[in-house]
């Protein structure tokens, strides 16, 4: 079972988008686009996004999915044959 977290990986301000857009398999820029466009609307995306700052949980470090940085297999080979 899925469970809605704050990004940690994915963060700009708090993670909040970021674990929205995780959570829903969803890019995050299309969460940030939306709560904008609701902050422009009255001002509703920044009260939103401030109660779901208070709501949403960080994730535990032990849930953490940190993405490792891998070269590229080409960059491997390159690598080898300079040596």
């Amino acid at each position: 079972m899925k469970k809605l977290y704050r990004s940690d990986t994915n963060k700009v301000l708090a993670g909040v988008c970021g674990g929205i857009g995780e959570y829903l398999d969803i890019d995050p820029v299309i969460v940030r686009v939306v709560f904008v466009l609701f902050s422009f609307g009255g001002g509703s995306g920044l009260f939103l996004y401030l109660i779901l700052l208070l709501v949403i949980p960080e994730r535990p470090t032990s849930e953490s999915t940190k993405v490792v940085k891998e070269e590229p297999v080409w960059e491997e080979k390159k690598a080898k044959k300079e040596v």
